[in-house]
């Protein structure tokens, strides 16, 4: 059989040899990491490792690093009204967000559904600045007293990079609070938040090579949550109770620190080949739309769609021919769903049903491009001869 070629890296990337050994390793541990004898300072000691390898990456202070059990359970504690700054701790009456979330943020966290709105973005997928400074304004007129923001870096399903550092100005001369769903980002882009502006941020391992079920809150700086989501012992300096993932932390610390020593020669490497599969791609298929192709996107991230093209013919065919791409999001249970980031775009439903995205690593190769380009090549060609004889594709 031949080997199979795994191109939904969003979704999940495959385990670095660094995250690996780190796990093993921190899997012969025996002490409980709250424990003050040498069992549980040895424990300790790897958490707090991987607590400056994850501030270093964006540019936070160790002590502001909440590690918890992935990033959708990282947007829920971090989308709260009780969020603290400077000491300051008047709630957050409003949560606007963008049109484009993930469904963990969509989900709004502790705020009440009538205190969410969205903000829309371009046809590029781009939060529309002016629409999120205009509805800052009104707000602040109406009297409402401190806005949080929550905005991704990047798309998860389109890969497009949003103008964090123009919104955070705006959130903040608003009087607001600036939270940023680093997910996709880190490892891939810089992501600094004094940079970026952002108050807070979320991460997950998985994203960049780390084990799955490990995320962090990251603070800035002065920020505290003032209503913790999981309560009971003092772990997490009393933001996240509950005994800490040693071995999964222990990975997520060294996937960080592998991934921010090679982030830019691995950007370069699947720039390229992100390049020549999408050149391949309009080869194969000269009406095939790239969306967000107009805006700045992740170097590993190509969404598509071609017409009259079903995403569940396409994601199946691709799959028997051994190609492991997806239709958008990973979060929808196995599902392939209407996207409502494509939705939010503006893209035409028939056309946005058909959207398949391929995403890259740093261990992609140039055969594996090949193989989707050839698989890509078949598929096409079978469904030209369907609409020859008048089938549905």
């Amino acid at each position: 059989m031949a080997e199979r070629v795994y191109l939904d890296w969003n979704a999940t990337a495959p385990l670095r040899p660094e995250a690996r050994a780190a796990v093993l390793a921190a899997l012969d541990l025996v002490g409980n990491p709250s424990s003050v004898h040498g069992e549980g300072r040895a424990a300790r000691r790897i958490i707090e490792q991987a607590r400056i390898a994850v501030a270093t990456l964006v540019g936070a202070q160790p002590a502001g690093v909440i590690f918890t059990s992935g990033g959708t359970e990282a947007n829920a504690l971090a989308l709260t009204p009780s969020i603290e700054v400077g000491g300051d701790k008047t709630r957050c009456d409003r949560l606007l967000i963008s049109a484009i979330e993930h469904p963990s943020v969509r989900s709004a966290g502790r705020f009440p559904a009538e205190a969410v709105e969205e903000i829309a973005v371009t046809p590029a997928g781009v939060v529309d600045l002016p629409a999120l400074e205009q509805r800052l304004g009104a707000l602040s007129a109406t009297g409402l007293r401190r806005p949080l923001v929550s905005l991704m870096h990047a798309n998860n399903e389109t890969g497009v990079v949003q103008p964090i550092a123009a919104a955070a100005a705006l959130v903040h001369a608003a009087g607001g609070i600036m939270h940023v769903d680093m997910v996709q980002s880190s490892g891939r882009i810089p992501c600094d938040i004094k940079a970026l502006g952002a108050d807070l941020a979320t991460l997950s391992a998985h994203k960049l090579g780390g084990p799955k079920g490990v995320g962090a809150v990251v603070l800035g700086a002065d920020v505290h949550i003032g209503d913790v989501l999981i309560r009971g012992g003092g772990q997490e300096r009393g933001q996240r109770a509950g005994t800490e993932n040693v071995a999964g932390i222990a990975g997520f610390g060294a996937a960080v620190q592998a991934a921010a020593s090679a982030r830019v020669d691995e950007a370069a490497h699947m720039a390229v080949l992100r390049d020549r599969l999408e050149t391949g791609l309009k080869a194969i298929s000269p009406d095939a739309m790239v969306f967000g192709a107009g805006a700045e996107r992740l170097c590993n991230t190509t969404l598509f769609a071609v017409p009259d093209v079903k995403a569940e013919t396409a994601l199946i065919a691709l799959d028997l021919d051994g190609i492991a791409v997806s239709s958008g999001s990973a979060c929808s249970s196995g599902k392939v769903t209407p996207s409502h980031v494509l939705a939010a775009m503006g893209v035409e439903p028939g056309l946005a049903r058909g959207a398949i995205r391929v995403s890259l690593g740093p261990a992609t190769t140039e055969n594996e491009i090949g193989a989707f380009l050839k698989a890509w090549t078949k598929l096409a060609k079978g469904l030209s001869k369907g609409r020859t004889r008048g089938l549905a594709a």
